[in-house]
């Protein structure tokens, strides 16, 4: 069984700093893509950012300059750090995993729990 378990979140002030950090465990055979989505209160999940086991990384348009997303390959952790942070990042932020479990060339698509993030004054 695949795990996501997140840590990091909390409440912040505006323009202020937090780190997420969630990390993969279980069986499985390769870990293809990661990332992290928000829901705030109301709305759709929508993406932040993601990165490849190769380092490449994606950004929506709202975080970039402010957000840095990073991998831990030997740990099977993503990071994300989140600067500048603007009461419109509040959200719960969920970490998304992509999973080949086998060498089957089959993905599958792992959440973890959420993890809230408030910026408030």
């Amino acid at each position: 069984q695949v795990q996501l378990v997140e840590s990091g979140g909390g409440l912040v002030q505006p323009g202020g700093s937090l780190r997420l950090s969630c990390a993969a465990s279980g069986n499985f055979f390769s870990i293809n893509l990661m990332g992290w989505y928000h829901q705030a209160p109301g709305k759709q999940r929508e993406l932040v950012a993601t990165i490849t086991p190769g380092g490449t990384t994606n950004y929506a348009d709202s975080v970039k300059g402010r957000f840095t997303i990073s991998g831990d390959n030997a740990k099977n952790t993503v990071y994300l750090q989140m600067s500048s942070l603007k009461p419109e990042d509040t959200a719960v932020y969920y970490c998304n995993a992509i999973i080949q479990k086998s060498a089957l060339p089959r993905d599958y698509i792992y959440w973890g729990q959420g993890t809230q993030v408030t910026v408030s004054s």
